[in-house]
């Protein structure tokens, strides 16, 4: 018995219409929240002489300087490196002061925010550019399957929903989270990013090329029931991936510490919402854009 996944596909448009229209409010009035690798700031790094605290105590220790940004990342064993906005000479001496002679300054120095600017713009040079390979790539790929659309809108439709649901959710969220909690968009949050990216156009050109297969061996068939085909192929495939990555990354959330706790959740997230638009909104695309040409 097979699933038809494309009976309530204008439910699945809605859904994820508002889920993008929420992000980009979100977006729009409270923007993304970055850390001093985008705008500029300190960085400090310290050893402690014995037993490393924790990022939550040291969080305690620190409240009453009212450091702005600030972010704990442990290295090694003793170590502990922390970033925040600019400080002058006094606030530095005073952060020392807080650990009573218990560690060893390693290095402070300042980052400046014309860094974080070009950082900034290199990272959205990328992107364009990896969504741009990715339409040349699925258009050559899928150059023998050309009907009853094209071989680059497959192309156009992958990129379009990775980028436009994949990324943009997440980064509403992350918005949110920046907003309300004070989470700050560093490079690791970046680096995920551009990972779910990748993630949810693979996971989609996995149920298209099920689709460019059965074009070819099944002519019998129409474009609807071919795509309701493959994604009945493909679900299985598809769910079992993506748990298997959710479970790992569920209890690194939980277990890895603070310093990969943001890194995971932006992942988490992603591989959520590509797991459900490869399903759910990619390809239904491919049948309402073949309807709505014939229309017009």
């Amino acid at each position: 018995m097979q699933i038809n996944f494309l009976k309530y596909r204008k439910v699945y448009y809605i859904f994820s219409g508002l889920l993008i229209v929420v992000s980009i409010l979100s977006l729009a009035l409270y923007r993304l929240n970055f850390g001093i690798d985008f705008t500029g700031g300190t960085l400090m790094e310290i050893e402690f002489n014995k037993d490393r605290i924790s990022n939550e105590e040291v969080g305690k220790m620190l409240a009453d300087l009212k450091l702005e940004n600030l972010s704990l990342q442990q290295t090694g064993e003793k170590g502990l490196i922390l970033k925040m906005g600019g400080i002058n000479e006094e606030t530095h001496q005073n952060i020392l002061a807080k650990f009573n002679g218990g560690i060893e300054e390693k290095s402070f120095e300042f980052v400046g925010p014309v860094v974080g600017r070009e950082l900034q713009k290199k990272t959205w040079v990328f992107t364009i550019l990896v969504l741009i390979a990715i339409i040349f790539f699925i258009s050559f790929a899928f150059r023998r399957a050309s009907k009853p659309i094209s071989s680059w809108q497959y192309g156009v439709v992958a990129a379009s929903v990775a980028f436009f649901h994949d990324i943009l959710i997440p980064l509403g969220i992350f918005s949110l989270l920046g907003k309300f909690y004070g989470v700050s968009v560093t490079i690791p949050i970046v680096v995920g990013l551009l990972t779910i990216l990748g993630y949810s156009v693979h996971d989609t050109i996995v149920v298209f090329d099920r689709i460019r297969e059965n074009i070819l061996r099944q002519r019998g068939l129409s474009f609807e029931e071919v795509i309701n085909r493959s994604l009945n192929q493909t679900l299985i495939r598809s769910i079992n991936t993506s748990l298997t990555s959710l479970i790992v990354l569920i209890a690194m959330f939980f277990f890895g510490g603070e310093t990969l706790r943001y890194f995971t959740l932006i992942l988490i997230l992603g591989i959520t919402t590509g797991t459900y638009s490869s399903i759910f909104i990619a390809s239904p695309i491919l049948v309402t854009w073949l309807k709505w040409r014939k229309i017009k």
